[in-house]
């Protein structure tokens, strides 16, 4: 019980610019998803403890992961952490690529795993994790043809649009990397390989599919997200976490941010707008001043999520204050990203 209290407050202490619930004081709907993570994960893992200053957001992250990535269904485990791996190098996310690294090095091969954390597809020897990685690595510019059959994609285009979320978020609220800095190549893969073993119970584990469906009121799916369509409870998960999102944006994010992102989100080529930030300082010019700090956080955490700091979540917070907005505020944001990436997954018919 002592090393549970203390492995928990290591967690917490990842995570930056907001204050998560402890677990041991979680009520509601932060206990509910908190009492679901540890049973599956053994661990309220940080990318979850972030969540939690905004409870529906929390469960909207949660159903959105866990029903194509966790539960089990017709995917392994091993393609579906190849694509979750591929999307994290996409969206540079160390963090969300050595965890997923680490997760290769049980479910796939040593030299697979950081041949997809190195963005060395092609080295790949496994010709299904090479095949899906690749594909995940370029989903979200919606021209790569995905090398699966229909029946997948419920699962597969899932975890691209969950972790094209994640990989933001945790970008902005997370460090950048997951393992222990100064960690020589031998060392760094000594460190995978033990992680790996002791994360190979949940790896191999198929918790039922649907549990997370009743955190969050029922939904109609949008157009968009057809791709989830042929999946009833990937359907129900996304829909949920949608309106979640849709939500929270209204509540955290002035209208002209979210009509910016959205403008921008259609003409987006899927190329980072970089180098720096000047592209989104002119961006922003046009917004109200009142507005302009949000619409900093939210186009940085959309189209690169790896430039929020400290000075944007400043500003930020000097018009809104709390944890809970600045949580919604990112994720809103995050999500107009992966929904439009899972709409170029999906194919022009979803307009």
């Amino acid at each position: 019980m002592v090393a549970a209290r203390v492995a928990s407050s290591v967690v917490r202490r990842q995570v930056r610019y907001v204050a998560p619930v402890p677990a041991g004081t979680a009520r509601g709907l932060v206990a509910e998803v908190y009492a679901q993570a540890q049973d599956e994960q053994k661990l309220v893992v940080p990318p979850v403890l972030l969540h939690s200053p905004a409870p529906p957001v929390l469960a909207a992250y949660w159903m959105l992961m866990r029903e194509p990535l966790i539960a089990g269904r017709v995917v392994d485990r091993r393609t579906k952490e190849a694509v979750a791996a591929g999307v994290s190098v996409a969206n540079t996310c160390p963090y969300c690529v050595d965890m997923h690294s680490i997760s290769l090095y049980d479910l796939a091969t040593e030299d697979d795993a950081e041949a997809v954390a190195d963005d060395r597809m092609a080295d790949l020897g496994d010709p299904v994790v090479r095949a899906v990685a690749g594909w995940a690595r370029q989903a979200h510019t919606g021209a790569v043809v995905p090398p699966f059959p229909a029946a997948h994609g419920p699962e597969l285009v899932g975890v691209v649009v969950a972790f094209h979320y994640l990989a933001r978020v945790v970008n902005v609220f997370l460090p950048d990397h997951l393992l222990p800095a100064g960690l020589s190549g031998a060392a760094r893969r000594r460190f995978k390989r033990a992680v790996g073993r002791l994360l190979r119970p949940t790896l191999r584990a198929a918790p039922r599919p649907g549990r997370s469906l009743a955190l969050l009121p029922v939904a109609a799916l949008p157009l968009d997200a057809g791709w989830a369509a042929a999946d009833p409870v990937v359907a129900g998960a996304a829909a949920r976490a949608y309106r979640a999102f849709d939500l929270a944006g209204a509540e955290a994010v002035p209208a002209s941010v979210r009509a910016l992102v959205r403008d921008r989100l259609d003409g987006w080529d899927g190329q980072p707008p970089g180098p720096g930030r000047r592209w989104c300082d002119e961006a922003v010019g046009g917004l109200p001043e009142r507005d302009r700090a949000a619409g900093r956080l939210a186009l940085l955490t959309a189209f690169a999520s790896y430039l929020v700091d400290d000075e944007v979540v400043a500003g930020f917070r000097r018009v809104e204050p709390t944890d809970r907005a600045l949580v919604q505020a990112v994720a809103w944001a995050a999500y107009a990203a992966a929904r439009e990436v899972g709409r170029r997954c999906a194919g022009p018919a979803t307009r």
